[in-house]
């Protein structure tokens, strides 16, 4: 089944721009297809690969800052290719 996530992270802290650079080029890395905008980041795929990703690299982000949260929105279906008709 695919899985489009919307995600955003917040890292409650002055140095909060590494922790989600770091994040998003892990994300990068793996074999999803993701996509960014300066609110959120989208990832697109298999709903098993999207969260055994998201699990990992998550926990990982987690375990390098002290304080932060994230959002997720998740629809099922792939809109990584959506285009406006307006």
């Amino acid at each position: 089944m695919k899985i489009s996530v919307e995600l955003t992270m917040s890292p409650l802290q002055d140095n909060y721009e590494e922790p989600i650079i770091k994040f998003i080029k892990a994300l990068r890395a793996s074999d999803l297809i993701v996509l960014e905008n300066p609110l959120s980041t989208q990832v697109y795929g298999e709903y098993h690969q999207v969260f055994s990703v998201l699990e990992r690299e998550i926990k990982r982000a987690f375990e390098g800052i002290d304080i932060g949260l994230f959002q997720l929105k998740i629809v099922k279906t792939d809109r990584h290719n959506y285009e406006r008709n307006y």
